[in-house]
This record gives structure tokens, C-alpha cells and sequence, in this order.
């Protein structure tokens, strides 16, 4: 069924940014790359700007400054976070396109693979298990 809107988009593939910034193991880590990520999402669109160096996670523009940007289908934003999506090779393909600052994207991907069963656990929480794949 996928994401209704920008605002689900943002609740669910922007908080679990906010779930990495309040662990207290992740969360220094991610401030700690000093990366600006603007994601970019389609179907719906959406953009999603997370700023580790403040450790916020806020609705962005296509104005929006950022050190690296990537821009993929909502899809396979929630299927990333589900443990579905090899980052590396999913670039390789162009089903995420990558601006920017590659290095500091693909050190957060290790980062990244402990917060998959919080974000499974939230899509279960809220009755979106149509959102699982």
C-alpha cells in the first residue's frame, strides 16, 4: 500500500532518525559524522532533513543546504530500514541516488543496521504491518 503522504513519510523514515539521536550508543556516533542529509523521497514526495551536527530531524525543502543528499522512492526508504536494501549495491543501480558527501553516507550505514528491529517494532505499534516487506 505504501506511505498516504509526506507527513507519514516524514513520521516514520524521519523518526527513526529521532529513535538514532535518543540512543544513547547511536546517537553520539551519528552527531559525531557532522553530517546535513537532505533525503529526498517520491511516491509520495517528501523531504526529510536531518542534521546530525544539532541532532535534529526536521520537514526540509529542495532549498535546503545539505552535505550529502540522497533521493529514492518512499518504498525503498521504508524497505532500507527493514533490513531489505544493500546500501552500496542499491547505489550501484540508482534506486538511491547519491549527492555529495558518499563517504560519510556509507559510514552510516553500519549505524544504521541497529535501528532496524525499532523501526519494524514502530510500524507494528502503529497497525502499519501493510508497510512491512
Amino acid at each position: 500500500m505504501g506511505f498516504k503522504d509526506a507527513g507519514e513519510v516524514r513520521k516514520y523514515l524521519g523518526g527513526v532518525f529521532e529513535t538514532a539521536f535518543a540512543d544513547p550508543e547511536i546517537g553520539p556516533k551519528l552527531r559525531a559524522t557532522g553530517i546535513v542529509l537532505k533525503t529526498v523521497y517520491t511516491e509520495p514526495d517528501a523531504v526529510v532533513l536531518i542534521d546530525a551536527t544539532q541532532g535534529t530531524v526536521s520537514e526540509g525543502s529542495a532549498a535546503d543546504e545539505a552535505s550529502a543528499q540522497m533521493t529514492m522512492t518512499a518504498d525503498t526508504g521504508n524497505a532500507y530500514w527493514q533490513g531489505k536494501v544493500n546500501l552500496p549495491l542499491a547505489m550501484a543501480k540508482s534506486r538511491i541516488k547519491v549527492d555529495g558527501n558518499v563517504a560519510s553516507l556509507l559510514k552510516l550505514a553500519p549505524l544504521g543496521k541497529k535501528l532496524y528491529p525499532a523501526y519494524v517494532e514502530t510500524l507494528k505499534a502503529d497497525g502499519r504491518g501493510d508497510l512491512l516487506v
